[in-house]
């Protein structure tokens, strides 16, 4: 499943899409990958709304 993990990070807020088993882990994922991050909230990956504003990978740096 693909979730999209929206994050806030040194005062910009932006969000990647995971690939997880469930939200929490694609929550810790992100956190694992940006310690300092805010999680701000995790929701399945929403085709048509996504493929509008596209997220990151969470390999990529964005701030």
């Amino acid at each position: 499943m693909h979730f999209t993990v929206g994050f806030r990070l040194k005062g910009h807020t932006d969000r990647v899409t995971i690939d997880a088993e469930d939200a929490l882990i694609a929550a810790l994922k992100v956190k694992a990958e940006r310690p300092e991050a805010l999680i701000t909230y995790v929701r399945h990956q929403n085709k048509r709304g996504d493929t509008r504003h596209p997220s990151h990978s969470l390999g990529k740096d964005t701030a």
